[in-house]
């Protein structure tokens, strides 16, 4: 470990500034360092998202290596594909809709305003996701399938009184808090390959299992590791102190692995189950780093400052040992009608542990298909439960001489873009036999 390389700084006198403005600068800066530069679960598949999610009982050929290596096991699941690209983007968060930023955004705001503002926010405080999945070129024959695919989440959460700071500045006898705030990120790709095969089969009824083996190359990754602090306004003046530890790195590598089985009752209804990213884990060795930010201002006001009276703050960055972060685990059970116009599903997802990408808060998936057309499906789904926002969904697609164009948007939960709580959408376009 090399030696502690420090950058040791005196911030500008209390006459420099009003007294709110300080206690503001303070704080923001402690929790930007915590959410700042965090590298980007979401449906790369648009056919998925336009359904909800709800597809772990319909995902054939390559769709099939992600949402369930079982169904290459059923023999009418079975498809040469080749994804050329697909792309799903998740931006959002849990109080403030498209029509909130609309109404607010610009505007001079009143007491009724800002008490509005901090009325949506939970007791929680202000979370933000941003999730990303890509796949490119990836390729399913018969009951394999290989796969390239990239990954990024993070989650930010800020505690309800720091919103109430910037909104309405701080107040005599007021403590301002920053527990509860985190934020944590990682990015990684991984090359996986795919293989399902029938344990079981009578007439039209079959059972299969199957698997994927993955190799993840680690992107990015930033973990909070601790943060506290607080600011307290009292008679005679001011103080406060905070802390904030974050852990770094830049290239890593690991191992996963996704289990699945599927059973087909008829021609008509299967049913599966797939666990995502079993002893899932990431070894980071590259550029691995601990920065660190501490802040402390004593007692004073803006009256009776005098020459030696400062904030101090402190930052610092160390190199460190290498260290392994798991991948979200998750369990997806998933129900569906599968042949005619109309095809439904409705999925159970649930996280075995807390993490960016993941939440062990049970998410449920209904979604439908309908195709009057055989060249122009129609979709619409509904989501609810998680770490997300309850959303319907819609997509349509493509469908010529194998070739595939598919897209989705998710919106809020009265169906209207101005309801949704930020920006979700996928596409998907390659060749399906």
């Amino acid at each position: 470990m090399r030696p502690v390389t420090r950058n040791n700084t005196i911030c500008a006198r209390l006459t420099d500034a009003p007294l709110g403005r300080m206690v503001v600068a303070a704080l923001v800066a402690l929790l930007l360092l915590a959410a700042s530069d965090l590298p980007a679960q979401v449906h790369s598949s648009a056919r998925s998202a336009a359904m909800g999610g709800a597809y772990t009982g319909l995902a054939k050929g390559v769709d099939a290596a992600r949402y369930n290596p079982a169904n290459l096991g059923l023999k009418d699941y079975q498809r040469f594909s080749i994804e050329l690209v697909s792309v799903g983007v998740n931006v959002s968060n849990n109080s403030f809709t498209l029509d909130d930023y609309n109404k607010y955004t610009g505007a001079v705001l009143s007491t009724a305003d800002k008490q509005d503002i901090l009325n949506k926010i939970p007791g929680e405080g202000l979370k933000i996701d941003a999730d990303v999945q890509a796949t490119a070129l990836s390729l399913a024959v018969g009951n394999l399938a290989f796969t390239v695919t990239g990954f990024a989440a993070a989650d930010i959460n800020l505690n309800k009184d720091i919103v109430e700071l910037l909104l309405n500045g701080n107040t005599f006898a007021d403590t301002i808090h920053v527990t509860g705030s985190y934020s944590d990120g990682i990015s990684y790709g991984t090359a996986g390959i795919s293989y399902g095969t029938a344990i079981y089969g009578s007439g039209s009824r079959q059972l299969s299992v199957g698997a994927t083996a993955k190799y993840i190359h680690g992107l990015a990754v930033e973990q909070l590791v601790e943060l506290e602090g607080l600011a307290a306004t009292y008679e005679t003046g001011f103080q406060g102190s905070g802390r904030a530890v974050i852990r770094t790195a830049d290239g890593g590598h690991g191992y996963g692995l996704d289990l699945g089985a599927a059973l087909k009752f008829n021609d008509t209804y299967t049913a599966g189950v797939r666990v995502q990213n079993v002893l899932g884990h990431i070894s980071w060795n590259k550029g691995t780093q601990e920065h660190g930010y501490i802040f402390e201002f004593e007692t004073a006001t803006v009256d009776d400052i005098e020459e030696d009276d400062y904030i101090g703050s402190d930052d610092y960055s160390i190199d460190i040992d290498g260290f392994r972060t798991t991948l979200p685990t998750v369990m997806n059970v998933g129900f569906a009608k599968a042949s005619g116009r109309l095809l439904w599903a409705v999925d159970w997802i649930q996280g075995l542990g807390n993490s960016p990408g993941a939440s062990t808060k049970p998410h449920l998936a209904v979604g439908a298909e309908y195709s009057l057309l055989k060249m122009l499906p129609v979709r619409a789904g509904y989501a609810t439960g998680g770490d997300k926002n309850a959303a319907f969904s819609f997509g349509t697609g493509l469908r010529l001489m194998g070739f595939y164009l598919d897209a989705a948007v998710f919106t809020g939960t009265t169906g209207s873009v101005y309801s949704t709580k930020g920006a979700n959408f996928a596409v998907s376009t390659g060749l399906q036999l």
